[in-house]
């Protein structure tokens, strides 16, 4: 089991600045020579695609075809022959991931009135659990405040932006208390560490590190 390559998981609302820690841990290993593939979710498969259009209100779904579409997507993004996470992972390569199943948890179930609770989006993703739990999930906290600050001045600084379906304070709070709701229910399965992501981005990559360097 030695051989095998470790799974880390990056979670957070949007403006966490979850994707620059991903970004800073994947030049760190790599600089330590540690074999690294790096990758995220949604994929860039048909899938993918698919769930980005419907995020940025090009296409309409049902948010029960969305979180199907999901777990479609996280199948493939494990399975795939060509670069799949099992297999990097079999190969001895670590695999650091932007978003994976909590994510479902998070965003397709913090409404109710969708239809979907906390224990049926874990069953559809079950089997993409069972296939491959994170060796740690690193979740970037913030408060939503905090949050909608930088995202509103993430799109004023990019041309031709648009906020994505979840983009507003009242969902980003929701989604942050599903995030907590999930961690609590699946304690005893997942291995998941919390980071004050308030600070600059060089103190949250030391927090980060701090608790992931035991790994390598």
């Amino acid at each position: 089991m030695s051989n095998l390559g470790k799974f880390i998981a990056f979670e957070g609302i949007d403006g966490s600045g979850k994707t620059t820690q991903f970004n800073m841990l994947v030049s760190r290993l790599i600089e330590l020579g540690v074999q690294c593939h790096a990758t995220q979710e949604p994929t860039d498969s048909p899938i993918g695609v698919l769930i980005r259009q419907i995020l940025r209100g090009e296409m309409n779904a049902d948010e029960r075809i969305l979180a199907n579409l999901f777990a479609a997507d996280r199948a493939h993004h494990l399975l795939n022959e060509t670069d799949g996470i099992c297999k990097q992972i079999r190969d001895g390569v670590t695999v650091v991931t932007d978003r994976y199943y909590f994510s479902s948890y998070a965003y397709n179930g913090y409404d109710p009135k969708a239809g979907m609770d906390l224990d049926w989006l874990i069953s559809v993703n079950e089997m993409n659990a069972r296939l491959m739990r994170p060796t740690v999930t690193v979740f970037l906290d913030i408060s939503v405040q905090s949050a909608m600050k930088r995202i509103k001045q993430r799109y004023l600084d990019a041309e031709h932006a648009k906020l994505e379906l979840f983009e507003t304070e009242e969902r980003l709070g929701l989604v942050r208390a599903k995030y907590f709701e999930a961690f609590e229910k699946l304690k005893d399965v997942e291995n998941v560490v919390i980071i004050d992501a308030s600070a600059d981005a060089d103190t949250v990559a030391e927090r980060v590190w701090a608790e992931l360097k035991k790994y390598f």
